[in-house]
């Protein structure tokens, strides 16, 4: 994997940060997406102690504008060999009645949206690959909805299916693309979910249970677990969509 680029979304903390060290154990160069914080630069620091060649760009999946410069300063990179859109958002965590519609519409373009544009614009280098694995990182709420979390269901329903029409489509030009459900992580959307209002989210009791009984699952443990179908998943494995508790 020495001679691998792969990006990695939301990596400055959580499951994008575990999997980012994984990568770079494994001898890849690591580009560590995320919104500028200080967070990000730690997670850099660490990334660069294993793989020099890794470096971070600052990204806000919610801003166009943003996300074409963060393309730009991608330029000197020819290859990239694998690309891991971890990065996401749940918010707002209210009835889609009562919603602020900003927030609604960012999550859809954080979510959907902001990954489209992001990989389009990769095309070319993904291209130079020739086979370029993507991984999406989905949820159960792809599966079914949840009252309050309508913007959260739809945008992972469909990174789900935009999953599926990029093995489809970017068949020819060796580019797979999977989706793996990473189950119930102790991150800081989990912190959001359970800190939520019982007025906005009915649900909130069973989540802060979750916690409370240590059914949260470490980042680094299911970055482990999904680390081989990232670096390895075939050709036949494309366009499908995994559980990381049935791996």
């Amino acid at each position: 994997m020495g001679n691998k680029t792969y990006l990695v979304t939301g990596a400055s903390k959580g499951i994008g940060r575990s999997i980012a060290r994984t990568l770079a154990k494994d001898g890849c160069q690591v580009i560590l997406l995320a919104r500028p914080s200080n967070e990000l630069d730690e997670a850099c620091d660490e990334i660069q102690a294993m793989s020099p060649s890794s470096f971070s760009v600052a990204c806000d999946l919610a801003q166009s504008e943003s996300i074409d410069s963060a393309l730009q300063s991608m330029d000197q990179i020819k290859t990239i060999d694998g690309i891991v859109h971890n990065a996401g958002t749940i918010t707002p965590i209210q009835s889609m009645f009562d919603a602020d519609d900003a927030l609604w519409e960012r999550n859809i373009y954080v979510n959907i949206t902001g990954v489209q544009r992001l990989t389009k614009g990769l095309y070319s280098k993904m291209k130079a690959s020739q086979h370029c694995r993507v991984t999406t990182i989905s949820s159960g709420a792809a599966l079914r909805p949840l009252h309050s979390w309508s913007a959260y269901c739809i945008s992972k329903a469909g990174l789900d299916m935009w999953s599926r029409c990029l093995a489809e489509e970017g068949a020819n030009d060796g580019i797979t693309s999977i989706a793996i459900a990473p189950g119930i992580v102790d991150t800081d959307m989990q912190l959001e979910i359970r800190s939520s209002s019982p007025d906005d989210f009915p649900m909130v009791d069973s989540f802060a249970g979750y916690h409370r009984n240590g059914d949260l699952t470490d980042p680094d443990d299911v970055a482990r677990k999904l680390h081989s179908l990232i670096v390895g998943h075939t050709v036949e494995q494309s366009g499908q969509r995994f559980d990381v508790r049935e791996l």
